[in-house]
């Protein structure tokens, strides 16, 4: 019999569907029925759904044109995240290569119109943005610094771009050009103040949309270009927004992130609050559809995922079977080094204090929410509790705590993850010689760099993905995330050695006493193989207890056979580390 940890990832998924502008039936989404994250196209209006896309590693980046006649999809090699668009009919047929005249490269935007599309693309070189025409390409940006497109008006005359010439790609500034190149004009907050764009109003014209922190946290603005007139609406809610626009332009439709849930609202755009009513959890996306209808992804810790319109029934049901459920989480609030530290709390049966598994999150600008993870519901199955750690640096807790770790990237967010380890000791959560530090990407850099610079605090560690020799991963990194770690460290390794020196793990893996699991994609992009490698060479060389698992793809899998090994094989190394009875 499949156990239920298992049963979790196993279970078939969809991710909220995106619909064609001017053919709304036409849809695409996301799902994992077949064994691997694939493409998949619904047509409303005749019950029909087909897979789109079929390759070995998966594919999730996809687009829809606005007349629902050509689904694009983004063609990488094994993960790599470097590649083409490629389209192909909705109703099915031979892919093609979307843009001949357009180089290979990492994807820095897509806008489809219906006489032209524009597309970013990134490089070693910098970022160029081309329009791609049927009588032909041209290139309307090209620059050394990083930048995407993030709009396209809806007479196709405008491009919205976010931009970092000012030298901050975590806090852009935005740029509308005239698709003949020209410059229209530039909108840029001032230094640590970012602005993100999300696109023209459907209703026409020149008006954009787009977030901006000149208060502290992410609230929506409207931008004229034209005029230059900007209205940075008074929105009355609590924590940090995410908006988009409804159907018509007539209202935004905007996700409140507080505290690790999240709720949905209707914004007028005199800033005028219609709460849209929502299940207790997290609201991962949501689409305003023609008509007003608002349909949503949804999930809490204890409950899978699910589609559902707002007011409404089950928009789109994965395959049978279902998720088995979990755990609620509960919070805690944690006087912190930089300030009050929220955490999220999930328990096994029985009487503490448990084994706990301590998890960092991504990003590092992301955050752990009351939502539906197989991850921290394998653990709990396993006789663990499971701490979330939103540690300085993640988002939904304003702009200067996500921006607090600048400068002196993983120490600070390690101060806070102690002193939530503390917390959980002293209050009978967690024995203290059973603390395992967890994560994955960001945060397998994080507890790379935990063993090695807390080794006190630590039974054991699992590092997924993670930066492990920073000044290595840096050289081997994709474009973005250099223009992104000289940007958090302060420059690059040549201009700030000493702040790469103190915040990479290979400098203290002298110093690691616990064992160490670290699991590797070879074709990662994101943190890169060589500099995994350059760490598991100098453990070695000390003789340290580290495992790895390597496995062909990019930075994490989308195949679910390969997601449920990498499962067994952290819950098996965590179980023999603790001395608990191994997953079955």
């Amino acid at each position: 019999m499949t156990a239920d940890w298992e049963l979790r990832f196993r279970a078939p998924k969809v991710w909220l569907p995106e619909w064609a502008e001017d053919a709304p039936d036409r849809c695409l989404y996301v799902s994992n029925q077949t064994g691997i994250f694939e493409l998949h196209a619904w047509d409303r209006s005749s019950g029909m759904h087909r897979q789109v896309t079929s390759r070995p590693n998966g594919t999730t980046d996809g687009r829809l044109s606005p007349d629902g006649l050509h689904i694009w999809w983004f063609d990488d090699s094994d993960g790599d995240e470097f590649g083409v668009w490629r389209r192909q009919p909705f109703g099915g047929g031979p892919d093609q290569q979307a843009a001949q005249h357009v180089p290979a490269g990492y994807s820095a935007g897509l806008e489809i119109g219906r006489t032209l599309s524009v597309i970013g693309t990134s490089t070693d070189d910098g970022t160029t943005i081309h329009v791609v025409r049927p009588q032909g390409t041209s290139l309307l940006y090209a620059s050394s610094h990083d930048a995407s497109v993030a709009g396209l008006s809806r007479d196709e005359s405008l491009v919205l771009l976010e931009h970092s010439e000012h030298g901050d790609s975590r806090h852009p500034a935005l740029r509308v050009m005239h698709v003949d190149g020209t410059v229209i004009r530039d909108l840029w907050d001032g230094e640590g103040r970012g602005l993100h764009g999300v696109g023209f109003s459907p209703a026409g014209g020149a008006v954009v949309l787009a977030m901006h922190e000149q208060d502290g946290r992410p609230l929506p603005l409207l931008w004229d270009p034209v005029s230059d007139h900007v209205d940075r609406l008074d929105v009355d809610l609590a924590g940090d927004l995410n908006a988009d626009w409804y159907a018509d332009g007539s209202a935004l439709l905007v996700v409140a992130e507080s505290r690790a849930r999240s709720t949905l609202h209707r914004v007028e755009l005199d800033g005028t609050v219609t709460q849209l009513a929502t299940p207790a959890g997290s609201v991962t996306d949501a689409t305003a559809r023609p008509g007003g209808i608002v349909e949503f992804s949804w999930s809490s810790a204890a409950e899978p995922s699910v589609i559902l319109a707002v007011g409404g029934p089950v928009v789109l049901r994965a395959p049978e079977p279902v998720a088995p459920s979990s755990v609620p989480v509960t919070d805690a609030f944690v006087k912190g080094p930089g300030g009050t530290i929220h955490a999220l709390v999930s328990v096994p049966t029985g009487v503490g204090p448990w084994p706990t598994l301590f998890h960092v999150h991504g990003g590092p600008h992301h955050l752990d929410e009351d939502a539906f993870y197989p991850e921290r519901a394998a653990f709990v199955d396993l006789g663990c509790a499971v701490v979330d750690v939103n540690y300085r640096g993640s988002t939904g807790y304003g702009s200067a705590w996500r921006d607090a770790i600048t400068g002196r990237p993983g120490l600070t967010e390690l101060e806070d993850v102690e002193a939530v380890v503390r917390w959980a000791v002293d209050s009978g959560l967690a024995d203290p010689a059973r603390c395992v530090i967890n994560g994955a990407s960001w945060g397998g850099y994080l507890a790379l760099l935990a063993v090695g610079t807390q080794p006190a605090l630590w039974a054991a560690a699992v590092a997924a993905v993670p930066v492990a020799d920073y000044v290595a991963a840096f050289e081997d990194e994709m474009e973005p995330l250099k223009a992104f770690d000289s940007s958090l460290f302060g420059g690059s390794p040549q201009e700030v050695p000493d702040v790469y020196e103190r915040c990479s793990p290979l400098t203290y893996v002298a110093d690691v006493v616990a064992p160490v699991l670290v699991t590797a994609g070879a074709n990662d992009p994101r943190c890169p193989i060589r500099q995994i490698d350059n760490y598991l060479a100098a453990a070695a060389e000390l003789g340290k207890d580290v495992e790895v698992y390597r496995y062909d793809a990019g930075h994490g899998s989308l195949v679910i056979d390969e997601r449920v090994k990498q499962a067994r094989i952290e819950l098996d190394f965590v179980a023999r580390r603790l001395g608990l009875p191994g997953p079955r």
